[in-house]
């Protein structure tokens, strides 16, 4: 069934912190970075995870990334790994998991992705960490499940699904995507569509032309990161994060660039908390 993304369909499931909720018990997200001049990504996505409410949030990043890093976060933590045993081990405590944002694309990048999918933690994977795949698809969806999110714009989904969006469209496509990889699927665009393994689809149609600019994408990663390690259900997240994405670039509206982002997600999330 397809219906169109609205937050009657998701607004209860929405995380809430009690009185006695701690920064652990809201849910662990980690991002891991691109090298030294590829941080930025990271970055974007990291504060809009702990705009949405996740308890704590910490950058992985490689060594050399990490003296660009540390002068720049504040409240998101940071550690350095210096290959997949290392982030595996050093991510295992999160809930969840954002990777391919200015990741590169690389051999690194590949194996820390099949490091994080043996933590089992929710994987938010976007950007690098889906063109890699290029032509071999199948070596990414072997370690995916149904708690993890891809969010292809229209480029990256033709690099993992050739040929789907000519012969069925966005909505068949999106469908058939999501049930190929076992996997949420949210394909990126004016109508962002989300996708459910099990069927369920989505369209957003509340979308904003002002966030046709760059990082606006990482800003997604992020918030739908930060919904999961809340544990909110995958497909209920992705479209939570989308449709008040949507709405903060509304908000934002004439001028908006990303960074403006992730500072007003709250009021969003207040309106519909309240």
């Amino acid at each position: 069934m397809t219906q169109t993304n609205h937050p009657d369909f998701w607004r209860s499931a929405l995380p809430r912190p009690g009185a006695d909720s701690h920064k652990h018990s809201r849910g662990r997200l980690g991002v891991v970075s691109g090298p030294a001049l590829r941080t930025g990504a990271a970055r974007l996505a990291a504060r809009a995870g702990l705009r949405t409410g996740a308890g704590l949030v910490k950058v992985f990043c490689p060594p050399d990334a990490a003296t660009v890093l540390a002068p720049v976060l504040e409240a998101v933590m940071l550690d350095a790994f210096h290959d997949a045993d290392e982030l595996q081990r050093l991510a295992a405590p999160m809930d969840a998991m954002v990777i391919g944002p200015a990741a590169g694309l690389s051999d690194a990048t590949a194996a820390n992705i099949a490091a994080l999918q043996r933590n089992g933690a929710a994987l938010v994977i976007d950007a690098d960490g889906l063109s890699l795949f290029e032509g071999r698809a199948g070596d990414l969806f072997a370690g995916l499940d149904r708690d993890d999110v891809l969010t292809p714009h229209a480029g990256e989904f033709e690099r993992l699904f050739p040929e789907l969006l000519a012969r069925l469209g966005r909505e068949g496509a999106a469908r058939q995507a999501a049930a190929t990889a076992g996997a949420v699927v949210v394909l990126k665009g004016a109508d962002t569509v989300i996708a459910a393994p099990d069927g369920r689809l989505s369209v957003n149609r509340n979308g904003s032309p002002w966030l046709a600019t760059a990082g606006t994408g990482d800003v997604l990663a992020g918030m739908i990161g930060g919904l999961l390690a809340q544990k909110m259900d995958s497909f209920d997240a992705a479209c939570a994060a989308v449709w008040m994405h949507a709405e903060t670039g509304r908000a934002v509206g004439p001028g908006l660039i990303s960074e403006d982002l992730p500072d007003r997600i709250g009021p969003i999330l207040g309106a519909l908390l309240d």
